[in-house]
């Protein structure tokens, strides 16, 4: 009797436990709605009054300063210089404000709001929406250049890719669209100069999945390591096996601690027929293959992956964050290629 008394009230305490995260949930978000059309609305009292001034960069200045000492003495923390600035920029970055998405905290705008360029500071915003990044990883994206790396990794780069990034941020319709280059593994805190083992890098990946997952993007789910493949009386082991839920397909990454050579690309188009023909349901796309290493030559890549008809592609990796200026040169340089064509 005292257990069926216990069970119901198990019943009755997780519905309110229910009803109570659901309402603390609500609450947040409308917080969060009303700061951010608050701060909205003070950057637009800023810019209308400094319109209304001739010496304009030198009286939003002032305005700014005084403004900040009487709002921090009459509300307390949230209105030092910079914050009032970044509410002011905010205005002059989404003048409607219908543009602006109830998803985001004013945290996640502040740091969109340091990105100058439009396009790319529009693709980091349609990205944290669409994969409900947090503030840290939002951060950590802009950091490690996404917005080059994925212009890089399409191979035929141009104005056209970058505004359907911006308009649309990275969307997965095809097993191209899954790939980086260079996939960027800082989070493991190795230092570039050590030598790493194929064993050790795939332990460190699997000790440090979530943010592994995070690096690979959108839809991918962790099946396991050392997933064997039996031939004939031989056994192999595919390195890393994920599923990728948007595309349908498994995933077959091969870590490779050298520069790409031809015998990994065989090696894993052999893993892909077997898993085409022995593990795929019928409701699953052909598996993709990747191959991360530290190099690859141009030359040797494009014959060794050529008129396969596996999906198979060959990434770098670099154990500390890439040189933006770098990125951003070569992204520069291909736009200037395509607009001379």
């Amino acid at each position: 009797m005292s257990n069926l008394v216990d069970n119901l009230h198990a019943d009755v305490y997780a519905n309110i436990k229910n009803l109570m995260d659901n309402a603390r949930t609500d609450v947040a978000r409308q917080v969060n709605d009303i700061l951010v059309k608050t701060y909205w609305e003070i950057g637009r009292i800023i810019v209308e009054d400094e319109q209304g001034n001739s010496d304009r960069a030198e009286y939003g200045k002032q305005l700014v300063t005084d403004l900040s000492k009487k709002l921090t003495k009459e509300y307390g923390k949230g209105f030092s210089k910079s914050n009032l600035f970044n509410m002011r920029n905010f205005y002059l970055s989404f003048p409607i404000f219908q543009t602006v998405s109830g998803k985001l905290s004013w945290s996640h705008y502040c740091e969109l709001l340091s990105i100058s360029d439009k396009q790319k500071r529009s693709f980091y915003e349609k990205e944290t929406i669409n994969a409900n990044w947090s503030v840290r990883e939002l951060k950590r994206q802009i950091k490690t250049s996404l917005f080059e790396r994925l212009l890089l990794s399409s191979g035929d780069e141009n104005k056209e890719k970058v505004l359907e990034l911006a308009l649309k941020g990275n969307e997965v319709n095809k097993a191209s669209d899954i790939i980086k280059d260079p996939y960027v593994f800082e989070f493991l805190g190795i230092p570039e100069e050590k030598a790493v083992m194929e064993s050790d890098l795939e332990k460190a990946l699997i000790s440090h999945i979530e943010k592994f997952l995070l690096e690979l993007g959108k839809g991918f789910m962790y099946v396991g390591s050392q997933q064997r493949i039996t031939l004939g009386n031989t056994h192999y082991y595919v390195d890393m096996v994920f599923y990728n839920k948007i595309l349908r397909s498994y995933v077959l990454i091969e870590l490779k601690t050298g520069k790409l050579m031809p015998e990994a690309v065989g090696q894993i188009n052999m893993y892909l027929n077997y898993y085409k023909t022995e593990v795929n349901d019928h409701m699953d796309n052909e598996p993709i293959g990747i191959i991360l290493c530290t190099d690859k030559d141009g030359i040797q890549a494009e014959y060794a992956l050529g008129n396969l008809s596996n999906a198979i592609f060959a990434s770098k990796y670099t154990l500390y964050i890439p040189d933006r200026e770098e990125l951003e040169i070569q992204v520069e340089k291909v736009l200037k290629n395509y607009k001379a064509k």
